[in-house]
């Protein structure tokens, strides 16, 4: 069957407004997302299984400097709204249809790229500095001011992590939530919004604010799990990553529904 139509886009400029969510509110997005992926698995899994290798390529390339490693892999968490805007795409077009065949929904997915949208990939290349930003970061403050090399993770434990005297690692991780959160904030939703609406880039990042703003404390909650989540996933040596990227990207494309909400039509005269 031919994939869904996407929804109509609405005039340029009419840029959604935030919402405000409960506390609880993450736990339904990671519930919904759970579902989407049972409903259309395969698609979901291919994305997982490409983030899987890619880090198992990043790992074999820089397995005796993990200096890199520690700044790669949290960097994954800056670039990955990008990476998921395909699973984006298939949960949207499961917001319309009840099933739907893996040719449909890789279509789906393909066709979020196949039409070079300029501004996803503004942002994208925005976010890839910012991850490229971190690494960089990250091996400067660990090849600087670890008192010894690290060149394994043991080395990052002992070195960075436990060693006494040292905020090393207090540091790095400061510094890592400073370009963290406004990542977070300014990506939350903008990818998808910018997937299904015709806004530009800057009304994209700042909608995305809005909520944040608007609901710090469910917010922070999602970015705790989506680290926790994420990071539960590299400490299975990667494996689980199959099954936690295309869970979260699901999820993420449902907190977009809940959180960013279409701008109120004006009244019209007389009404």
């Amino acid at each position: 069957a031919p994939p869904a139509p996407a929804p109509p886009a609405p005039p340029a400029g009419s840029a959604p407004v935030g919402r405000e969510v409960g506390l609880a509110q993450p736990f339904t997005w990671l519930a919904r997302g759970l579902a989407d992926l049972r409903r259309c698995p395969a698609p979901g899994l291919v994305h997982g299984i490409g983030a899987a290798l890619f880090g198992l390529v990043v790992f074999r390339l820089a397995h005796e400097h993990f200096w890199i490693l520690a700044g790669a892999f949290s960097g994954f968490l800056l670039v990955a709204p990008i990476v998921a805007t395909g699973l984006y795409a298939i949960s949207r077009a499961l917001h319309h249809r009840e099933r739907l065949s893996f040719g449909a929904a890789m279509h789906e997915a393909w066709s979020v790229w196949r039409g070079h949208d300029p501004r996803l990939v503004h942002f994208g290349v925005l976010l890839a500095f910012a991850g490229t930003g971190w690494v960089v970061t990250s091996a400067s403050l660990v090849t600087g001011f670890a008192p010894l090399p690290v060149e394994r993770p043991l080395d990052f434990v002992r070195h960075v992590v436990l060693h006494p005297g040292s905020w090393l690692f207090e540091i790095w991780l400061v510094f890592g939530a400073l370009l963290a959160a406004p990542v977070f904030a300014s990506s939350v939703v903008a990818i998808p919004l910018l997937l299904e609406r015709r806004v530009s880039v800057l009304q994209a990042v700042l909608t995305s604010w809005r909520p944040v703003l608007a609901s710090p404390a469910p917010l922070a909650l999602w970015a705790a799990l989506l680290l926790a989540l994420t990071l539960a996933g590299m400490l299975t040596l990667l494996v689980g990553l199959v099954v936690i990227v295309p869970w979260l990207g699901h999820a993420s494309w449902h907190a977009y529904r809940d959180l960013a909400a279409p701008a109120p039509a004006p009244a019209t005269a007389g009404a």
